[in-house]
């Protein structure tokens, strides 16, 4: 597996460039929300999002202004989403540092997330981005509905294989989906390409999120265990559903209550994971992942070979083969 540098290397120095448009794009008048926001800048991730909207730009047309504004819209309107969720789930923590809500309490996280949403949305009006604001807008209103859906569906542990996709494909393949869609549309490409995009997007999502529900039953590094996060948090995960799905009632009881009243038990969390494993639930949630991974990557076979389409096989690539 190549280094997400040398996907990177096509767009480098695009890349560059958006960091420094992104940081000027949160400028604000207020003292402490510059505080705020220059914290969240220092945090940023691997960039996954602005690479998807770069490379796709690249290969339906070529990268312009309006791709730089592609790209931070939704990092702007992600970003937000994020410090609502860390208000919500009551969590003091996100990617090793303090989440905003732990340093500055929740209605200043609130407002900051609002800041950031409304600056997304003004970044696309002044600029007449409106193909843009409708693609990420859907995305938004398509997160929520998984998140509400997931919340709904967990309170009763009755989540089947169907209803998983279903919130996946909102939660978290709507926005890689939006990258691609919005890269397209930044490049002038027609809608059928736009939509072949869109579903390319899609389809990496959903192999990306099956690839992060798999963690929870691989060791981690510091403690030679399974993570066994999402049994903790009582999250339906595929290798899971798909045990449920193939137990017989009484092993489906009995695993169902270890979820619902001893997921912190260590014993009990090793005897659902040891379970999963003999179900052959892993094997099954990485086939539905390969799956996945080659259906948008067949999708990329009708654009030109170029050095920014290698880049986006390899990218969807490094999404399922990641570490972490």
């Amino acid at each position: 597996m190549i280094s997400l540098n040398e996907i990177k290397s096509p767009i480098k120095d695009e890349l560059k460039k958006f960091e420094k448009q992104f940081k000027s794009s949160m400028k604000s008048s207020v003292p402490l929300l510059d505080k705020v926001t220059g914290f969240i800048i220092k945090r940023k991730g691997k960039q996954m999002r602005p690479i998807f909207v770069f490379l796709s730009a690249n290969i339906c047309g070529g990268i312009n202004e309006k791709t730089y504004r592609a790209a931070s819209l939704i990092e702007l309107l992600h970003t937000a989403t994020l410090v609502h969720d860390d208000v919500v789930d009551d969590s003091n923590e996100r990617r090793g540092f303090f989440s905003l809500n732990a340093l500055w309490k929740n209605k200043i996280a609130v407002l900051v997330g609002d800041y950031l949403l409304s600056t997304g949305l003004l970044l696309a009006l002044e600029n007449k981005d409106h193909n843009l604001l409708e693609i990420v807008s859907d995305a938004v209103k398509e997160m929520s509905e998984g998140e509400l859906l997931q919340i709904k569906k967990a309170r009763k542990l009755d989540i089947k294989e169907s209803i998983y996709f279903e919130i996946i494909r909102k939660k978290t393949a709507s926005l890689i989906s939006s990258c691609c869609a919005t890269g397209a549309a930044s490049a002038k490409a027609d809608k059928k390409t736009i939509e072949k995009m869109h579903l390319f997007g899609e389809y990496a999502g959903i192999s990306f999120q099956i690839k992060d529900d798999l963690f929870d039953y691989e060791k981690s590094n510091e403690t030679g265990k399974p993570n066994a996060i999402d049994i903790k948090e009582q999250k339906m995960t595929l290798p899971l559903i798909y045990m449920l799905d193939n137990a017989t009632f009484k092993e489906k009881r009995k695993i169902i209550n270890i979820i619902k009243n001893h997921n912190k038990n260590k014993e009990k969390v090793a005897e659902v994971i040891r379970k999963v494993n003999e179900s052959g639930g892993i094997e099954y949630a990485k086939n539905k992942m390969l799956e996945y991974r080659e259906k948008a990557l067949t999708l990329l076979d009708d654009f030109p070979d170029s050095p920014s389409k290698n880049s986006l096989k390899e990218l969807v690539i490094y999404t399922t083969e990641r570490k972490k």
